[in-house]
């Protein structure tokens, strides 16, 4: 009798602890939730989300947030490294994700390329046949044609740039290659229905410039800075560095403006007491948001662990 009861005990205690793991996980919020408080008067509103690395955790925790931020947003850019390798396991794990999340999300989900995609780690070089092979990867599950690639979103124009390579014998597992090809093809793309002071947002995974680093992110930096120039409508979104949100993460008047997106599976903290000078806070999980009206644009950086907002800042050209 004794034996059975012990039984039962332990069952209930496994039982319990089973209930509240699964009671913490982050799972998608309900349509009609009466968390969802805030929505959008904007011609435009749209988030950013940089470096997911296939963390579903965080990424169910975002879209959760962002739902409730504003239910009718028009549209979600997941700027590059959305998985950690360029797997399939990987990419049919954030289709899962989308599919599951369908009632909360944008019906806009624009897909960017970043050096992750191009990623396996039991590959040590990627040979030409090998980059390719990750390209089409990421082509199928963005639904695009080339790694760059733009859409219009109510009458603004959103454009997606692209590396052609990564991690293999012409070109190392962090900086992007920017073709001619493509340098060409993004001048056209600003010029296209072109209007004086009216924002263009631009989208690339790896940024421009990092101050005080070596670091260098984009091959064809200054090609692309010489572009940019001539058009202070710009806002660039870059991701990449997993930088923490901070009111210096928005850089006005190069002329255009840059934009440090955050990441949401981890953060990186200076901390001069470690060795290489540097934490990885995998409790942070950072995006930011933003909303247009006309020509003037605001951009919030969020925390979306806390759900507060870091920063709120209005760009007008």
């Amino acid at each position: 009798m004794k034996k059975i009861k012990i039984i039962s005990i332990v069952g209930v205690l496994i039982l319990a602890i089973l209930s509240i793991i699964w009671a913490s996980k982050p799972r998608p919020i309900s349509k009609n939730t009466k968390t969802v408080t805030a929505t959008s008067n904007s011609d435009l509103s749209f988030a950013v989300l940089g470096d997911v690395h296939e963390n579903i955790d965080h990424f169910q925790e975002t879209i959760n947030d962002l739902y409730t931020i504003n239910p009718v947003m028009d549209a979600l850019i997941l700027n590059g490294d959305v998985v950690d390798q360029g797997l399939d396991e990987e990419y049919r794990s954030v289709e899962k994700a989308l599919e599951k999340n369908e009632d909360l999300l944008p019906k806009t989900i624009i897909k960017n390329i970043g050096n992750h995609e191009f990623f396996d780690y039991k590959i040590e070089t990627n040979s030409k046949e090998q980059v390719q092979g990750f390209i089409n990867k990421y082509l199928e599950f963005a639904g695009e044609k080339k790694v760059y690639h733009d859409k219009w979103v109510n009458n603004y124009h959103f454009i997606s740039l692209g590396s052609e390579d990564g991690n293999s014998e012409t070109m190392n597992s962090v900086t992007a290659f920017i073709s001619t090809e493509q340098l060409e093809w993004f001048k056209e793309k600003l010029a296209e229905k072109y209007e004086k002071g009216k924002p263009i947002f631009v989208f690339l995974h790896q940024h421009l410039d990092y101050p005080n680093s070596s670091w260098v992110g984009v091959q064809q930096s200054e090609e692309l800075k010489e572009i940019l120039s001539q058009y202070p409508e710009v806002v660039l979104f870059s991701s990449h560095t997993h930088r923490d949100l901070t009111e210096d993460s928005v850089v006005l008047n190069k002329p255009f403006t840059i934009v440090n997106t955050g990441a949401v599976h981890y953060t990186i903290i200076p901390d001069s007491s470690s060795e290489n000078g540097f934490i990885r806070d995998r409790s942070f999980i950072k995006g930011v948001y933003i909303e247009v009206n006309g020509n003037n644009v605001t951009i919030k950086g969020r925390d979306i662990k806390e759900k507060q907002w870091i920063f709120s800042k209005d760009i007008s050209k």
